[in-house]
């Protein structure tokens, strides 16, 4: 399998949802899908690994799907509002090795 970089995944969203005279969604319809999503991930950890087992009734589904589905939206929100992921990365992972370099306890 291809190793892809967030930018080349960013292009293959935006590839396909050029595909459409839609195009993307408001950033508000978005964060509600994301919420939406996100709330979909949660039921499945749930299920997987908390104290509600599924219904019989429900349809079996993966965390893996589910986490993918949230990338998605998340990959289309950041596309919109002309944001580089790979940007936001880097700005978040320098301020917890700065600001929060102490903050947990290192491993030796």
């Amino acid at each position: 399998m291809e190793h892809k970089t967030m930018k080349d995944l960013q292009n293959d969203v935006d590839q396909y949802i050029s595909g459409f005279k839609e195009g993307y969604f408001s950033p508000l319809a978005m964060m509600a899908r994301i919420s939406e999503e996100v709330g979909e991930l949660a039921r499945e950890i749930n299920h997987y690994y908390g104290e509600k087992p599924k219904k019989a009734s429900e349809k079996e589904k993966e965390i893996e799907e589910e986490l993918g589905d949230v990338l998605f939206v998340l990959i289309c929100l950041a596309n919109s509002l002309n944001i580089d992921l790979e940007k936001a990365h880097d700005l978040v992972m320098n301020k917890f090795k700065t600001r929060d370099k102490d903050r947990w306890t290192k491993k030796e």
